[in-house]
C-alpha cells in the first residue's frame, strides 16, 4: 500500500529524515511514535506530497509520488489543528470540501451524527470551541470514505466522549480494510489501537514492529517504560 525506499528529506544541514525504508501494508493500523523533532511531521507531509524528497522515493498504491496530486483522493487527513476559513459556517465547510472533490453519491457522515454537529451547522467556525472545530476537522477526513486515513494527534482538544467515538470509528474503518496511520503522545491510545509501531529517532527508524516486540526489545515491563527507555537512551 505505502512504501518508502531510501527516502531522505534534508533542510540544509538538518536531516529531517535519513534513508527511511518502510512498508505499510494495506489494511493495517500503524502508529508513528517518537519525541519532538524526530521526523514524524516530515514523514506525514511527505506522504501527503507536501514536501519533495532530497533522495529516494515514496510509492502509494503503486503510484510513485512525483508531484501528481490525484492519489490524494484516496487519503483522508486530520491535522493537529483545524485550519479552515473562520468566517465560514460548519455547513459551508462541508459543502465546500464536497464541491472541491469529485461528486459521489454517498458520503460517510457517521461522525457528523455521532459528534452531534448538526446544531452547529449555521454557526461560524470563529464562534466555536476548539474541540468543536476539531470535530469538524475529523469528520471531514472520513467524509469521502478514503482507503488511507492519516491522523496527526486527532484527539487533541476532544472531550473523552468524542475521543472514544473517534477511536471506535478508527477500529471500525480498519476492520473494513482501511489503512490507517496515527500519531499520538497518549500511550493508552497506542495500546488500544496500534497493530504496528514505527518509532522514529533523529530522522531514522529505530524500531518497526508490534507493541509486544517493542517491550521485549527494551527488556521493560510495559509500553510506557519501553518508550521512556528508548528516549532516555537517545538523550545519552
Amino acid at each position: 500500500m505505502i512504501t518508502l525506499n531510501n527516502y531522505s528529506k534534508h533542510y540544509g544541514s538538518l536531516k529531517a529524515l535519513s534513508e527511511i525504508n518502510l512498508n505499510i501494508s494495506s489494511g493495517t493500523l500503524t502508529f508513528l511514535v517518537g519525541p519532538n523533532a524526530s521526523g514524524k511531521t516530515t514523514l506525514i507531509k511527505s506522504l501527503l506530497g507536501l514536501v519533495k524528497p532530497t533522495s529516494g522515493k515514496i510509492v502509494v498504491n503503486g503510484i510513485i509520488l512525483n508531484g501528481d496530486y490525484e492519489y490524494r483522493k484516496e487519503i483522508g487527513y486530520v491535522s493537529q489543528i483545524a485550519n479552515f476559513p473562520e468566517n465560514l459556517t460548519v455547513d459551508e465547510i462541508f459543502r465546500m470540501v464536497k464541491d472541491l472533490r469529485d461528486k459521489q453519491k454517498d458520503y460517510d457522515e457517521e461522525l457528523i451524527s455521532d459528534f452531534q454537529l448538526e446544531p452547529a451547522f449555521n454557526k461560524r467556525l470563529k464562534t466555536l470551541s476548539g474541540g468543536t472545530c476539531q470535530k469538524v476537522n475529523v469528520a471531514v477526513a472520513f467524509l469521502f470514505d478514503p482507503k488511507i486515513i492519516i491522523l496527526d494527534e486527532p484527539t487533541a482538544g476532544l472531550d473523552p466522549v468524542a475521543s472514544s467515538l473517534l477511536k471506535d470509528k478508527i477500529l471500525k474503518e480498519n476492520k473494513k480494510g482501511k489503512t490507517i496511520i496515527f500519531t499520538s503522545h497518549i500511550l493508552s491510545e497506542m495500546e488500544e489501537l496500534a497493530q504496528n509501531v514505527v518509532f522514529l529517532l533523529e530522522g531514522k527508524i529505530f524500531f518497526n514492529g508490534t507493541i509486544k516486540d517493542l517491550i521485549n526489545s527494551t527488556n521493560q515491563q510495559n509500553l510506557e517504560r519501553a518508550i521512556a527507555s528508548i528516549m532516555n537512551g537517545a538523550e545519552k
